[in-house]
């Protein structure tokens, strides 16, 4: 892989990275302080009938370097289950921020003391100092910011050199079709999975707990690129989906390994030269 030369070299890249998605004048969405949507999203979390805990999170930790005496922000933190993770890992300092008031109702009463910073922001808007940080994670967030390239690159200035970006997004097969359903036989059962329009990035308006949710479509392809314009090298790139042991316990789960639910990439920031 060949890498960047020069700071102004660098830059030019992280701009051009910028530039790459949707248009920075979009309104940052706030689902999750709608009422139905919370209701729905919080009694998915409690019973952890969704993907979060049995598949996304370990993907996400097995990415992630030990914690310890580490600054480490969360973007999207919701319920904060992650910042408090990386706190009870023993990170030095943990900053959880999230657009929803809601959210981060919850996850303060879920917090003992003052351990966690919790921050009410547009993840689009959220500046943090430069090299503060050394490990930045984004839980199933992205997918609704419409200016990924400009994330990246506050991303980048927040990180020491070195330090580490894992984030996870609905995959782009998910994401490809506003509809996100299954084709199902006449008795039913799931025949397959549809994609289309795979290469039209761009908003999806999709139905989760209520309609008028935005999800913006980018392929594997644009966040892997971007990530290696805005100044960081790949380490990994993941496309989990459940276990043998999993399936066993909830067999539900053995159409998830038709298609893969989710992509998780982990990044590196690189020095400047």
């Amino acid at each position: 892989m060949e890498q960047v030369d020069t700071a102004m070299a660098e830059d030019r890249a992280s701009d051009a990275a910028s530039r790459d998605a949707a248009p920075r004048d979009a309104t940052p969405q706030n689902v999750y302080d709608d009422p139905t949507f919370f209701a729905g999203y919080a009694e998915l979390r409690r019973t952890e009938a969704g993907l979060n805990a049995v598949l996304e999170q370990p993907a996400l930790l097995r990415r992630l370097p030990p914690l310890r005496d580490l600054a480490v922000l969360d973007l999207g933190t919701g319920f904060g289950h992650f910042a408090r993770h990386a706190r009870a890992d023993g990170a030095r300092r943990v900053v959880g921020v999230d657009v929803s008031s809601r959210m981060l109702a919850e996850a303060r009463r879920l917090t003992a003391g003052d351990t966690i910073e919790y921050v009410e922001m547009p993840i689009e808007e959220y500046g943090a100092e430069s090299a503060t940080f050394d490990v930045v994670v984004s839980s199933l967030a992205l997918h609704y910011v419409a200016d990924y390239g400009a994330v990246v690159a506050r991303v980048r200035d927040a990180l020491v050199p070195g330090g580490r970006f894992v984030f996870s997004v609905e995959h782009p097969m998910v994401t490809a079709r506003a509809e996100q359903e299954w084709l199902r036989d006449a008795a039913g059962r799931k025949e397959l999975w549809p994609v289309d329009d795979y290469a039209t990035e761009g908003a999806r308006h999709t139905r989760w707990f209520r309609d008028g949710v935005i999800k913006h479509h980018r392929t594997v392809a644009t966040y892997v690129n971007v990530l290696l314009a805005g100044g960081f090298t790949l380490l990994a790139l993941d496309e989990p989906v459940p276990t043998a042991d999993a399936i066993a316990a909830r067999p539900e789960l053995e159409s998830e390994r038709r298609r893969p639910p989710f992509l998780l990439l982990a990044a590196e920031r690189r020095p400047r030269l």
